[in-house]
């Protein structure tokens, strides 16, 4: 991901949500998505790799990581990813 691209974070806070963006502001800036032992971490980093804005969040309390690419418009779909299967109120387990 490169200058203008943005990463949303949906977690859940016990008592509703809580939205995080990180975005990358420079030129020459990206994200990267890393996960590793429970813990989603999405970094700014330079072009020499070295970190500016971090943030970490528990898998477990995670529930949407999506990505914006800059190049994408307004009107262009989003790709959502989830950890939970997404089922109607109607349905039972």
């Amino acid at each position: 991901m490169a200058k203008g691209d943005r990463v949303e974070a949906v977690v859940d806070t016990g008592q509703g949500t809580q939205t995080f963006v990180i975005e990358a502001t420079r030129a020459g800036r990206r994200l990267e998505v890393t996960t590793t032992r429970g813990v989603v971490e999405v970094s700014e980093v330079t072009r020499t790799g070295t970190p500016v804005r971090t943030g970490r969040f528990m898998s477990s309390r995670l529930l949407a990581l999506v990505e914006h690419p800059f190049h994408e418009g307004r009107d262009a779909k989003v790709e959502v990813s989830t950890r939970r299967r997404i089922t109607r109120a109607d349905e039972t387990a």
